[in-house]
């Protein structure tokens, strides 16, 4: 089974700590971590800390490019890069520590050369894929790429009788869920799932609009992650709730990552999308548990997934 992990808007994802957050003067920091971000490129991470194998697609540009292309050699990851003339994205995360709140800074990102969006299209359109094969699109769309290009991946996908799995939010998303191609999983947050709705949701409302999307034909599943309140998928006959696991938190970045990501390769391996939702779930829980932009650890994905299974047999 082939796997494309789609990233439109990597990023240089940097972390560190500081005692205390205050206006104008120098904040020193420590603990500073750098590591390859975006959506599509965590879900690639994940699948490769599992030991299985994808292809990250994406797009970087500048100094910033060259460092995301180094520091994706030493996962091992195969890529296939297309070149941007403007700089690839530098995201920060800031913990501070007095109090342990987390702060995020996550630019836009560059505008993307019309010839770099369209190689990347006209590759997936000519990359072979063979039924059941995954295209996972991830993240935000960059300026410059058209609010349709998801909408385009899945007929790409559609064509191709693979599966996409779509992991997006704003216009990007509206547009390939509102389009002609039945989409395998959507997964946003619950934020996401109620901008694309128009409104605000409970968990009741949210039910009933994802499980909309099933039956109108635009979603074939929708899985929806809530935070600490757990998540939901909702599905042709029926809807699953878990409850989120109780871990230690320490950073939030990279749970819906590691999220989807543990959900692929549980999907590749042959599972049903619930136990694949089971083991995306204890996935999120465990990228909590890592500080800065670290993701899941597969033992303690396997440790959650277990006592989770345990529990069902009592």
């Amino acid at each position: 089974m082939r796997i494309l992990s789609v990233c439109l808007n990597p990023t240089i994802d940097i972390s560190s700590e500081t005692d205390s957050i205050y206006p104008v003067s120098k904040i020193r920091t420590h603990s500073e971590r750098i590591s390859p971000g975006g959506g599509g490129v965590n879900v690639a991470r994940v699948l490769s800390s599992f030991g299985r194998p994808c292809e990250l697609i994406y797009i970087s540009g500048g100094g910033t490019g060259r460092m995301l292309d180094e520091e994706l050699e030493r996962y091992g990851i195969n890529t296939r890069c297309f070149h941007n003339s403007s700089p690839t994205r530098v995201a920060f995360t800031v913990l501070q520590t007095s109090n342990r709140q987390e702060y995020r800074f996550v630019p836009e990102g560059p505008v993307v050369s019309t010839d770099a969006y369209s190689q990347l299209m006209d590759y997936l359109e000519q990359v072979p894929l063979n039924e059941n094969d995954m295209i996972v699109a991830s993240g935000s769309l960059p300026r410059g790429v058209p609010d349709t290009a998801y909408a385009r991946i899945a007929h790409i996908a559609q064509d191709r009788r693979a599966r996409l799995i779509l992991d997006s939010s704003g216009a990007g998303l509206s547009n390939a869920v509102n389009g002609k191609h039945a989409i395998y999983l959507v997964k946003p947050s619950l934020n996401e799932l109620q901008r694309l709705a128009g409104q605000e949701l409970d968990e009741t409302g949210a039910r009933d609009f994802a499980a909309s999307l099933v039956a109108d034909g635009r979603a074939e599943h929708v899985a929806v992650s809530m935070g600490t309140h757990g998540a939901f998928l909702a599905g042709r006959h029926s809807v699953m709730r878990l409850p989120a696991h109780l871990v230690a938190m320490h950073s939030a970045v990279g749970a819906g990552d590691s999220f989807l990501g543990a959900m692929v390769y549980y999907l590749s391996r042959g599972h049903p999308i619930e136990a694949a939702f089971r083991f995306g779930v204890a996935a999120g829980a465990a990228a909590v548990m890592n500080p800065g932009d670290e993701l899941c650890r597969p033992a303690d994905v396997e440790a959650l997934f277990r006592s989770d299974s345990q529990q069902d047999q009592l």
